[in-house]
């Protein structure tokens, strides 16, 4: 018997937000909307969305013994999250700066602070927390050899989930691991490079190839491109047509989601489908955290 549905082992950061009419070009200033400041991180944003959709979820993070780091823990628990594992000192609390332009679309910039020194043995001192869960999901917000370490602390019967964002290389042990490997269309390029090619089936395809026992491919408005068991088998799952007011945290909604229907035992395709959905509900409020939509939300749509 599991303790917990979902272990996330990431980031926990503050998003400052500010809403912009366009983005600034180089070397230039616009004028952008008050100062928001939101408890985020791809690691606490999964843990949060989990817990909201009735996962039992915990967090594996760190953050600084300062105002946002407490900002964090409060958000955790007030969502359900079990914080037994989130750390506190080190360095300051990490902060996303994000801009949001008038169609929902974001860009960020994420100083790490307290993220980068959750270390390999962070990891190994958690060990009954990887024995007590079913799934265990990780990014790339913390260091890479921290998420090997994660890999190498799985349960046996466990499943890894991996969301390489920000994108960057990726050892054969940690892709061995994932099932699935979750990207978007940029990620998927960039771990492909110049063998990528025109179509979704074909980063697929090229993925699986190297390691993954499993794919998703999400893609946005489009929905998502599942790969699982063999290089031929695909499976398309849709998206609900939403208007879309922020795309901020949609992607860490959707993987988390993912995650836990998979810990209730559903196929990779079943899983998708309700992520997809999940991922829809979220673009359509303001924030990451607070974007995200209990089950019950998700069902009635």
């Amino acid at each position: 018997m599991y303790d917990y549905d979902l272990l996330v082992v990431g980031s926990a950061n503050a998003d400052l937000v500010i809403g912009v009419d366009r983005r600034p070009g180089p070397g230039e200033t616009v004028l952008g909307s008050d100062l928001a400041v939101h408890p985020g991180g791809k690691g606490a944003n999964q843990a949060v969305a989990a817990a909201r959709l009735g996962a039992r979820a915990a967090l594996l993070a760190r953050v600084g013994d300062d105002g946002h780091g407490r900002l964090l823990l409060d958000s955790q628990r007030a969502a359900g999250v079990d914080t037994v594992g989130m750390l506190v000192g080190g360095a300051p609390t990490g902060v996303a700066l994000i801009t949001v332009d008038p169609s929902g679309d974001n860009s960020i910039v994420v100083s790490p602070g307290a993220n980068a020194r959750l270390t390999p043995q962070d990891v190994r001192a958690a060990a009954s927390l990887f024995q007590a869960s079913r799934v265990v999901s990780a990014q790339l917000e913390i260091p890479l050899e921290t998420v090997v370490e994660t890999v190498r602390s799985l349960a046996f019967d466990s499943r890894f989930v991996l969301n390489p964002s920000p994108p960057g290389p990726l050892p054969a042990e940690v892709l061995a691991a994932c099932d699935p490997l979750i990207v978007n269309e940029h990620e998927a390029r960039f771990l492909l490079g110049a063998s990528a090619g025109p179509a979704p089936e074909d980063w697929a395809r090229a993925l699986l190839l190297r390691g993954p026992r499993s794919v998703v491919i999400t893609l946005g408005a489009a929905g998502a491109l599942v790969a699982a068991g063999s290089t031929s088998q695909f499976v398309r799952v849709e998206s609900p047509r939403v208007d879309a007011v922020d795309t901020t945290g949609a992607g860490d909604a959707f993987t988390a989601a993912l995650a836990w229907r998979l810990s209730r035992g559903e196929s990779l395709a079943e899983a998708a489908d309700f992520a997809a959905r999940v991922g829809a509900a979220a673009v359509t409020r303001q924030g990451a955290q607070e974007s995200f939509p209990t089950a019950e939300e998700v069902l009635v749509r």
